[in-house]
């Protein structure tokens, strides 16, 4: 099995503590290659439980979102030389020039973009004009992917544990989104303190865009070169210096930049993936209530629950038996139930498969 590193940029791999290492559940179901969402696509997609396509487009992909990286990784990235990311290196080069969504701290979207991405959830997977911006149309690979950011590391449209696989990878995602926030503010402080001292690190929660979010415009050239201060002109040197300052460190000291928030984080992290590769079957179980279900003309069920891009196909048959499970008997009471009026029964292996898919679920 991979280890949790090698989800993520290999800066990575000197600067997290050991846990990092652990072998972590390969994403089979998650081919990207060949994207499991794509109606085109060999592995398998079916038409949605519900009846509400979902289906992505095969020129969009799941990358209809648009990365906010931390200094440091844009740093990396710059001064990485590599001929296969040259065209990364381009349009993250573009971005910078066009000073729309670039501060000392983040390389991010435009406000606009935030509120359209905010106010929208059915063009996921299928808006082009919500296409990520560093997303390689003809070979539909990433431009950037050795320096992408916690989400674009940690998303997965299915899980192979379920419920608890995609708990495990949200938590990572958590744990990875504090490490760029407190990364990318140690390195601002090192280089331009003057920034956090203001406090311009601090998130803006104002939800009203200004005149220039809404057309995508660049601050003016005087509130752009006071927050730049001595680097205006100078960002991809900036940010340069942030990379070089963030792979100096030793874990001991990213631990104690990611403080005691990141202490919790790491906990909350371990016990979801104790979660995963140890699986427990709860001791009563109940058919989950909200799950959808639909019939399929070769007499199979397709079941689904914790998530709306993946379900699970049974036997017909096998649904009479999973209503049996109301909540109100131990499981090895249901299934001895079941041997003996209907002369079947479910494995717990398969009953683990569904507890984890949250189709069975604790009572």
């Amino acid at each position: 099995m991979p280890q949790m590193l090698d989800s993520l940029p290999v800066l990575y791999r000197e600067l997290l503590p050991d846990f990092f290492r652990k072998e972590i559940p390969e994403e089979t179901k998650a081919t990207c290659a060949s994207c499991a969402m794509c109606p085109s696509s060999a592995s398998g997609t079916v038409e949605s439980v519900d009846g509400v396509s979902r289906l992505f487009r095969p020129d969009t992909k799941c990358c209809t979102y648009y990365p906010k990286l931390p200094n440091y990784l844009v740093g990396a990235l710059l001064s990485d030389t590599r001929a296969e990311l040259g065209e990364g290196r381009r349009r993250v080069e573009e971005k910078i020039g066009g000073r729309v969504g670039v501060t000392p701290q983040w390389v991010r979207p435009s406000a606009r973009y935030n509120l359209l991405y905010r106010n929208s959830r059915q063009f996921f997977g299928r808006a082009t004009s919500m296409r990520c911006p560093y997303y390689e149309l003809e070979h539909g690979g990433c431009t950037i992917w050795p320096y992408r950011e916690a989400v674009c590391s940690t998303f997965f449209c299915k899980y192979v544990a379920g419920a608890d696989g995609r708990k495990l990878w949200m938590t990572f995602k958590t744990y990875l989104a504090l490490a760029e926030i407190q990364l990318s503010r140690y390195a601002v402080l090192q280089l331009l303190p003057e920034y956090i001292l203001a406090g311009r690190d601090k998130p803006d929660l104002s939800e009203t865009p200004s005149l220039e979010d809404l057309d995508d415009k660049p601050l003016p050239q005087k509130e752009y070169a006071a927050l730049w201060r001595q680097w205006a002109g100078r960002e991809p040197d900036f940010y340069r210096a942030c990379f070089e300052a963030i792979r100096a460190l030793s874990p001991e000291q990213v631990e104690k930049i990611m403080g005691l928030d990141g202490v919790i984080e790491l906990k909350v992290l371990e016990k979801s993936l104790r979660d995963v590769v140890a699986p427990e079957l709860p001791r009563v179980l109940k058919l989950n209530p909200e799950a959808t279900v639909k019939w399929l003309p070769d007499g199979n069920v397709a079941l689904g629950a914790y998530s709306e891009y993946d379900a699970v196909a049974l036997p017909g048959l096998a649904y009479s038996l999973l209503v049996e499970f109301t909540g109100r008997e131990p499981v090895p009471a249901v299934r001895e139930r079941l041997r003996q009026e209907k002369q079947a029964d479910l494995h717990e292996d398969i009953l683990l498969e569904l507890y984890r898919h949250r189709i069975l679920m604790e009572a």
